[in-house]
């Protein structure tokens, strides 16, 4: 595989791995029900409501990968020990948030009448294991960007060999003879166009 497609492969993990995180942060991770409350109530909770840091984390998986793109070398290898950061804290704060006595402080956060029933059942779902799925594999983008990183092209390596400027690349007077602008700008200098071509200077 080439460096090129390597970074691309790259980019399309981190991109997927914060995708995936910012998906399930809106999506309800635990049910509450209170069944023996003054007033029988359920309340959803989505990832945001309980903690919110694997979606801020995605975020800022977002970033890095336009940093992955802008940075070459070093810089590169760095911002590659970043993403990894910011994947595993993804998968450590999905798992901390579905704890029991996490979610049920947040749901007291959001109802008071919740604290008042005896025993809160507590129901949750498989979408914070979608987002430790997304920070592992942001993770693994970060740690392939931090060992292979260097070796990529940066995002202007293909502009470094363009042709140089045409201001830079000598007129023949042929090509001049046969160019009809020319022979307009030479006019407009006052100058002869014909005594060229009749040998006078």
């Amino acid at each position: 595989m080439t460096p090129g497609r390597e970074r691309g492969l790259t980019a399309l993990l981190c991109a997927a791995g914060s995708g995936l995180a910012l998906l399930a942060a809106g999506r309800t991770w635990a049910t509450v029900r209170a069944e023996d409350a003054i007033t029988p109530l359920t309340r959803n909770l989505t990832g945001g409501d309980l903690g919110g840091a694997a979606g801020a984390l995605g975020l800022a998986g977002l970033a890095g990968l336009a940093a992955l793109f802008a940075t070459r070398g070093r810089v590169r290898a760095g911002v590659g020990v970043l993403i990894a950061l910011f994947g595993a804290g993804i998968a450590y704060a999905s798992a901390a948030a579905v704890q029991r006595s996490n979610v049920l402080s947040a749901a007291g956060d959001k109802s008071a009448l919740l604290a008042l029933g005896g025993d809160p059942a507590l129901d949750v779902n498989l979408w914070w294991i979608v987002s430790v799925t997304g920070g592992v594999v942001l993770a693994v983008a970060g740690l392939l960007t931090a060992v292979r990183g260097g070796r990529w092209p940066g995002m202007s390596a293909r502009y470094e060999r363009a042709a140089p400027p045409e201001h830079a690349l000598p007129r023949s007077a042929a090509a001049e003879d046969d160019d009809p602008s020319a022979l307009w700008k030479s006019l407009d200098r006052g100058e002869d166009p014909t005594a060229r071509k009749n040998g006078r200077p």
